[in-house]
């Protein structure tokens, strides 16, 4: 048994106590999905698949933008670079912001608000415009991720409906990522680059409308004062860490902007938790943070997004510079990969309910690596290439789902509602760094092994880069065997 099958018994007191806190404690825990949680569990990944499409949509059109409103060629990546400082930087202190004003509050909020930048966006006439809309979907995205995430964990009972819920959940999110690289190739090539931003418009208008009549406010019965010192501290930390990610993504690691930005982000980070060992009330309490299913389950969730959605940067690059692909064939390549997701996310709960969550996380990391691991025997001639890639890349999907759905049951279970907002924040921070860490980490590596500009040494590099990819899955598995054995948690 895993370690987060072994905390729900230590402290399942506590967790029944605090279920009346969210209002619906006290109503019989049903068997299956009633008709009202299937319509919450329809808001909410509708919700969460938008968010992750966001992250992906605009990355093929960014030529096309540059083109329509003059941006210049250095600056070009500040499209995607504002939009993930703020994705990922704001994530836990949003999560403790809903635990304040109320998960139900941060989730329709923060739509609304996405709704009103896409539709900034979309107008754009200048970069300056443009940029304030991708900092506003950012901060949008920072805080509906928790938010929903909380209101799915807190919704479903701890069980096979919130795994089923998260199993759902994960696989929509992870098909969004790849869908939004299908999305954004269409809709450039067809319509324009405007409409990678309009379509956000209707879906959270709809959310927006439903949301408040069918999902239920949720908040802790005490109320946790909001720890200003460590808010700033973590999150001014994470800008720093992701931003000398990216730069280093861009201009290689020894970029001085890219080593400033990871010293000025290791030194915030570690003062961070200085901070917490003497606040009254810690926006991350160190005792949770000790969990084993917090810490090394959010460690193997990290590594999890790092590796596949950087793996789709690295197969689009393969694609197109070796292979010669069009932006929309690499992005239609990659409705296989979707598909897995969704398999994967829908085998998931099924798995966790047979053999635990930890043999799961370990399962599936073992399939990802070894079906990334094959891909490094991709050739240079079409035909042969797709054989190898489609059903790699598609039982890759399923492994990966695997191992993402049993990091979200693994990071939220055994703890009580009071605890939910700050369990989500953690996983969702886990879920956006690692998202926005992935590809400039795998885009630094390609290129230090690229020593010509020719087809043959970009095919090298991102070679390089895909074994250094499986090599991650790989350490993803062996820690999770390791540390995330049977145990009290602590």
């Amino acid at each position: 048994m895993s370690t987060t099958e072994a905390e729900p018994g230590a402290e399942s007191g506590a967790v029944d106590r605090e279920r009346g806190a969210r209002g619906t404690g006290a109503e019989p825990v049903p068997a299956g999905l009633t008709g009202r949680l299937k319509l919450v569990l329809a808001v909410l990944l509708v919700a969460q698949f938008m968010l992750a499409v966001d992250f992906s949509i605009l990355n093929v059109a960014l030529p096309a933008i540059g083109d329509g409103l003059g941006f210049s060629l250095a600056n070009l990546q500040w499209i995607a670079t504002s939009f993930a400082l703020c994705a990922a930087g704001f994530t836990l202190f949003f999560g403790r912001i809903g635990d304040l004003l109320g998960r139900k509050r941060i989730f329709i909020g923060s739509l609304a608000l996405l709704g009103a930048a896409s539709v900034l966006g979309g107008l754009a006439t200048s970069p300056a415009v443009l940029i304030t809309a991708r900092v506003l979907q950012g901060l949008a995205t920072a805080a509906a991720t928790p938010a929903g995430l909380s209101l799915l964990t807190t919704s479903f009972p701890e069980g096979p409906l919130r795994q089923k819920a998260l199993g759902m959940n994960g696989a929509l999110m992870s098909a969004g990522f790849t869908a939004g690289a299908v999305l954004g190739g269409v809709l450039t090539d067809l319509l324009s680059w405007r409409w990678a931003f309009f379509i956000n418009v209707p879906v959270a208008a709809a959310v927006v409308a439903i949301a408040p009549a069918i999902i239920k406010e949720s908040r802790p019965t005490e109320r946790p004062r909001l720890d200003l010192p460590g808010a700033l501290a973590v999150t001014l930390g994470l800008l720093g860490l992701v931003f000398g990610l990216t730069q280093a993504g861009e201009f290689g690691w020894g970029d001085p902007r890219a080593v400033l930005g990871l010293i000025a982000g290791v030194v915030l980070l570690a003062g961070f938790f200085a901070v917490e060992r003497r606040a009254e009330q810690p926006l991350v309490p160190l005792n949770v943070l000790g969990r084993r299913n917090i810490a090394w389950g959010n460690l193997a969730g990290l590594l999890a997004f790092v590796t596949e959605t950087s793996l789709v940067y690295l197969l689009t690059l393969y694609l197109q510079k070796t292979l010669g692909f069009s932006p929309l064939a690499a992005g239609a390549t990659f409705g296989v990969l979707g598909a897995g997701t969704v398999v994967g996310g829908l085998l998931a709960p099924r798995v966790i309910a047979r053999r635990g969550t930890l043999p799961t996380l370990v399962t599936g990391a073992l399939v990802q690596a070894g079906f990334t691991a094959a891909l490094l025997f991709l050739g240079e001639q079409t035909g042969p290439a797709l054989a190898l890639l489609l059903p790699a890349t598609f039982l890759g999907g399923v492994g990966n789902m695997l191992t993402i759905v049993g990091f979200m049951v693994t990071a939220t279970t055994g703890l009580p509602d009071r605890e939910q907002g700050l369990a989500t924040g953690l996983a969702s921070m886990s879920q956006q760094v690692g998202i926005t860490m992935g590809t400039p980490i795998m885009s630094a590596v390609a290129t230090a092994a690229t020593v010509g500009a020719t087809g043959t040494a970009i095919h090298h590099g991102i070679t390089v880069a895909i074994a250094v990819n499986a090599a991650l899955v790989l350490l993803t598995a062996v820690l999770a065997a390791t540390f995330l054995r049977t145990g009290s948690g602590k």
